[in-house]
C-alpha cells in the first residue's frame, strides 16, 4: 500500500514538473506576426513575446515566376541591403565558365535573392545581453537540428580555387581569419520527406547528366561586430532604427554544394528608444539562389511525377515535396522559423 502511495506521489509530481516545464517552454515561445510593409516593423508597435516578420517584396520589384527578386533589381533598388547582405559591400554576380554543346563559354551568373528581415524586442537592457557567448556551435545547433555542423579550422574550409567558393571570396581576408571573435563551421543538411526520392528519380531520367545531390554542403563564418564596429559601419541604416548599437552576430555562408551561392544571417542588437530595460533585435536573412536553377521547369513538368518538383515552386514552398521545418519545407518556412528559435535561445539566455 505504502509503494503504491509514493508511486501515485512520483507521478503526481511528475506530471506537475511536465506541467510546469511545458508551461514555461510556451511562456518562452515567441508569436511571429506577418508585417505587409517596413512601417510595421516599427519599434513603437511591437508586441510583447512577438515577431514581426517581413519577406514579401514589392510587386514592382518581385519576379512573378519564383516571387524572388533579379539580383541586379535588388542591387539597384535596395542599395543599403545589398551592402551590408552580401557577402561583402563590393559583390557583385560572378562570371562563371560553363559548356554549351561542347564548347565552353564564360557567362554571368545570374542570381536571385530572397531576404527576409525580423524584429522582436528582449526584455532586458542591452548590456546584459553577452553576445560573445553565441559565437559557439551549441548557439549553431541549436537554431536548426535538422542541420548538423562541424567545427573547423581556418585552414579546413574550402580552397579558395573551388569554382563554387572563388567568386565569394573576401577581398581584404581570409575567411575565419583575423577576427578576434569568430568560428568556423562545416554544415551538412539531408533533404527530408519526399525530396530524396524525387531527386533519385530526376537522377534517372537525367542521363549522361550530373547528378543532383540529395543533400546542401556549406561552410560559413560566424562572428561578432562589437558596438563601436556595428556603428562604424553605419548598420543603423539599414536596420532604419536610430539608436545605440550593441553589437551584432553575423554568418556569413561563402560556400554552398548546389542551389545557392551564398548566404547571410545578421542579427544586429540595438538599445530601445525609449526604454532602457529593453533591446531591439533586427534579424536579416539573405539567400541568393542561382537563377539557372530557377529556370529548370521543362525536364520536370514532362514527368508526372516530378510536375511539383520544379525548383521554384519547391524554394517557395509551393510544392508537395515540401516537407518539415527546415529548408526542406522551402525559404519562408525555413526563415521564419530560423527567427523563432534564435528569438527563443535568446530569450532563454
Amino acid at each position: 500500500m505504502e509503494i503504491a502511495k509514493a508511486a501515485a506521489a512520483l507521478l503526481l509530481g511528475l506530471a506537475a514538473f511536465v506541467a510546469t516545464s511545458s508551461a514555461e517552454i510556451c511562456a518562452q515561445e515567441f508569436r511571429l506576426e506577418e508585417a505587409t510593409s517596413l512601417a510595421a516593423l516599427a519599434v513603437d508597435g511591437l508586441n510583447p513575446k512577438t515577431i514581426a516578420f517581413l519577406d514579401r517584396p514589392s510587386e514592382e520589384l518581385v519576379d512573378l515566376d519564383t516571387r524572388l527578386v533579379r539580383f541586379e533589381d535588388w542591387a539597384q533598388a535596395r542599395p543599403v541591403e545589398k551592402q551590408f547582405l552580401s557577402p561583402f559591400p563590393s559583390y557583385v554576380e560572378p562570371y562563371v565558365e560553363v559548356t554549351v554543346e561542347g564548347v565552353r563559354k564564360r557567362i554571368k551568373e545570374k542570381l536571385h535573392m530572397y531576404v527576409g528581415e525580423a524584429r522582436f524586442v528582449l526584455t532586458r537592457p542591452p548590456g546584459s545581453v553577452d553576445l560573445a557567448s553565441f559565437v559557439t556551435m551549441p548557439f549553431v545547433e541549436r537554431i536548426d537540428p535538422a542541420i548538423k555542423h562541424n567545427l573547423i579550422a581556418p585552414d579546413e574550409v574550402i580552397s579558395a580555387k573551388d569554382p563554387r567558393a572563388m567568386h565569394n571570396q573576401h577581398p581584404l581576408r581570409r575567411w575565419c581569419e583575423t577576427r578576434p571573435v569568430t568560428i568556423c563551421i562545416h554544415s551538412r543538411y539531408q533533404f527530408e520527406g519526399k525530396l530524396p526520392i524525387g531527386i533519385q528519380i530526376a537522377n534517372k531520367l537525367r542521363e549522361g547528366a550530373k547528378k543532383i545531390p540529395d543533400y546542401l554542403e556549406f561552410e560559413s563564418e560566424l562572428t561578432l561586430r562589437p558596438p563601436a564596429e556595428v556603428s562604424e559601419m553605419g548598420l543603423a541604416a539599414l536596420t532604419g532604427l536610430d539608436a545605440p548599437a550593441a553589437g551584432a552576430l553575423e554568418q556569413n555562408i561563402f560556400y554552398i554544394n548546389q542551389v545557392m551561392q551564398f548566404g547571410k544571417l545578421l542579427a544586429v542588437f540595438q538599445a530601445h528608444p525609449s526604454d532602457a530595460k529593453l533591446t531591439v533585435v533586427t534579424v536579416f536573412l539573405a539567400l541568393a539562389v542561382e537563377s539557372n536553377v530557377l529556370a529548370k521547369k521543362k525536364e520536370f513538368v514532362k514527368v508526372p511525377v516530378l510536375r511539383n518538383l520544379v525548383p521554384a515552386q519547391v524554394l517557395a514552398g509551393k510544392s508537395s515535396f515540401n516537407s518539415g521545418n527546415s529548408i526542406s519545407a522551402g525559404l519562408p518556412v525555413y526563415a521564419r522559423n530560423e527567427v523563432k528559435a534564435i528569438a527563443a535561445i535568446l530569450n532563454r539566455k
